[in-house]
């Protein structure tokens, strides 16, 4: 039964799905919190230690977890009750958003408080989002999955458009602490959408052990072209591109001589930038077809990405992140539709933790890596030079290997 009468427009088809639209709804306040927090984290570490490096090194930590955990989430949520399991890791990321809350307030909070809850924060965030894809692939249709996608991305970045903006006036007028509060009760959407959603959300049999399990989704992976490419991409994304996401704070204090108003631009461009590509993605793969988008959007993201890096003015980052975000955007839900449409429904949730497991480890080398280098070498340098880097690679790589792309078709795996 659908909650909204959706399914007459392409863009919006999937909130056509109850349960979908009350997971959706519930993770984009959650998102919103998310991203106060974040921008409120980062700002408060840039002015405290006054290290790019230190930005970066925090950002990291939330990803570190995914390194070893993200395999371990994808086969725990093709094995148990999936809300439940969600609701815990929910649960947990919600005290630890309290304790930084309270720490706060309380005047007792320090960049190490801010190092450990964040690498304990991101160990259950590791945990919980192959569990959240996998509930998205057993309440939405196979033909509205990549809709689905695209509309995970689209609420993943609105929280990135009102978080930041939020954040700014939050922090002007309450403080980190009242940031990091209204993050806290954002916790309580999520149970209540995995509350509400009646639909029948079936536990797969547990006929294999669990590292048995492990196993069978890394060598499909391994072994299926299109997979691995689009996995190996995503890493070099994660590892190049990504770091701008951590280092933001960075650019809008150190090079631009901004604050946290700054920064809340910066964010809330980027994140205007994807949503719109979220929601025009489906009449242009209908134009110029998915493959042909994909292979677009990772040539674009290295160059946009440099300009971004070079922008001499904010008017000029703003327009420069603004067009980045939307190819970010289109470039990773491009990638990870790939790998889901590739992959039997009893994997997806295990392919999707390896694509999480690549794209994170990527990131958590490139924030820190980039950060302690432009602390020596100076910010624009190293993250343009990363982001030209990437530029080369494809360029390269389409050159040598002009044929090898087709394997990005997202055609189920036989």
């Amino acid at each position: 039964m659908a909650i909204f009468q959706l399914s007459r427009f392409s863009s919006f088809r999937a909130l056509s799905h109850r349960d979908f639209a009350y997971l959706w709804a519930g993770m984009l306040v959650s998102n919103i919190g998310t991203w106060m927090e974040s921008v409120a984290l980062g700002v408060y570490v840039t002015q405290v230690t006054g290290k790019a490096g230190w930005t970066g090194g925090v950002a990291a930590l939330t990803h570190l977890p995914s390194l070893v955990l993200a395999p371990l989430g994808g086969a725990l949520a093709d094995r148990f009750d999936r809300r439940s399991f969600m609701a815990v890791c929910v649960c947990v990321q919600a005290l630890l958003a309290a304790l930084l809350t309270v720490l706060a307030a309380t005047g007792n909070l320090s960049v190490p408080w801010v190092a450990t809850i964040s690498l304990l924060n991101g160990a259950f965030s590791t945990l919980s989002i192959p569990c959240a894809t996998a509930l998205t692939v057993a309440v939405v249709p196979q033909e509205d999955l990549h809709n689905a996608l695209s509309l995970d991305s689209a609420q993943f970045n609105l929280g990135r458009i009102i978080g930041p903006v939020l954040a700014a006036l939050v922090l002007t007028q309450l403080g980190i602490a009242g940031a990091l509060f209204i993050n806290t009760l954002s916790f309580l959407a999520v149970l209540l959408a995995l509350a509400r959603m009646h639909g029948a959300v079936r536990t797969p049999p547990r006929v294999e052990a669990l590292w048995a399990g492990i196993v069978r989704g890394v060598k499909l992976a391994w072994t299926d072209p299109g997979i691995a490419l689009a996995l190996g991409t995503g890493g070099f994304v994660g590892l190049l591109i990504s770091p701008f996401v951590g280092l933001v704070p960075v650019f809008a204090l150190k090079v631009l001589g901004g604050d946290a108003t700054t920064t809340s631009m910066l964010l809330t461009a980027q994140g205007t930038g994807a949503v719109l590509a979220a929601f025009s993605t489906g009449a242009i793969v209908a134009r110029v077809g998915r493959r042909a988008l994909l292979e677009g959007a990772m040539v674009l993201v290295g160059l946009c990405s440099a300009i971004f890096w070079l922008s001499p003015t904010l008017p000029v980052a703003l327009g420069a992140l603004f067009v980045l975000g939307a190819v970010y955007l289109v470039a990773f839900t491009g990638l990870k539709t790939v790998c889901q449409a590739r992959t039997p429904p009893e994997l997806q949730a295990r392919v999707s933790s390896l694509f999480l497991l690549l794209v994170n480890m990527g990131y958590v080398l490139g924030v820190w890596g980039q950060g302690m280098l432009s602390d020596r070498l100076g910010v624009r340098p190293i993250t343009a030079g990363a982001a030209l880097l990437f530029f080369g690679i494809v360029v390269v790589t389409r050159a040598l290997r002009p044929r090898g792309l087709a394997t990005l078709e997202d055609v189920k795996a036989g």
